[in-house]
């Protein structure tokens, strides 16, 4: 892998990861509605992600560090942060399907969390790491980006657009099980 002060390569990385969990929730929902079962298919969906993670997270690390020669060592604060963490994400997926389960669309529920992410990053941030001079010390452009990052979420999911005139929608779950 480069290394950390690859110049730009960060932010190439960046947008691999917006366009994957952009595509995330749109990918998910379509899974769901394959597993054409309004009951539990967005649990069946889960359980592929899981096992997607597993393959990715789980062996693509270990390989790297194989790779790396690393000596396993790994501090009990550093283990303990990043089960946090994957505990965190796994959870935030998981609201995912919940949501899409209680008639969320896809295109509302994922502009939702990617618009409240940040803001709840910053203020959380804020809290474990405040600024030299507290909370007053906050320079107004970042103010405006947290009201500007609230505002654009709410704007895309009351504004969005409705599906063309292509295929249909799919069905939600509870749809596709009364459709007799």
């Amino acid at each position: 892998m480069p290394s950390e002060s690859s110049g730009h390569l960060w932010l190439a990385f960046a947008f691999m990861s917006a366009v994957c969990w952009g595509l995330y929730g749109l990918f998910l929902h379509s899974g769901q509605m394959a597993m054409s079962d309004p009951q539990n298919g967005r649990y069946k969906a889960f359980l592929w992600v899981g096992v997607a993670y597993l393959l990715i997270a789980v062996l693509g690390p270990a390989i790297l560090l194989w790779m790396n020669k690393s000596n396993w060592q790994m501090p009990g604060a550093g283990v303990k942060w990043s089960l946090i963490a994957g505990a965190l994400g796994a959870i935030g997926a998981l609201g995912v399907l919940l949501s899409f389960g209680a008639k969320g669309q896809p295109a509302v529920v994922m502009s939702i969390i990617f618009a409240a992410a940040p803001v709840v990053n910053a203020v959380v941030a804020l809290i474990l790491h405040p600024p030299a001079g507290g909370v007053s010390s906050l320079r107004w452009p970042f103010l405006l980006g947290i009201l500007l990052a609230a505002l654009g979420g709410t704007l895309v999911s009351l504004y969005k657009p409705a599906p063309g005139g292509g295929s249909p929608p799919p069905a939600s779950p509870s749809e596709s099980g009364s459709a007799s």
